[in-house]
């Protein structure tokens, strides 16, 4: 199930987790909580990373294709 959410949904927990070297879960549990705390501005944030992270997937893309 969570394998199918993070290849479905955005990935950004993961992808912190892997450039940060820090749990997926200490990720997650850190957006939840401080969403509760902060009235759900971490979502915000959570949001335009996982635009950024789309933006730069489909660019990277482009790029290769040029290359071949």
């Amino acid at each position: 199930m969570q394998e199918f959410l993070e290849k479905y949904a955005f990935g950004v927990c993961a992808r912190l987790g892997e450039k940060l070297r820090i749990p997926t879960s200490s990720i997650r549990l850190f957006f939840i909580y401080s969403s509760f705390l902060t009235f759900g501005s971490p979502v915000l944030v959570y949001l335009a990373l996982a635009f950024i992270m789309n933006i730069r997937k489909h660019l990277r893309r482009r790029h290769s294709l040029w290359y071949y």
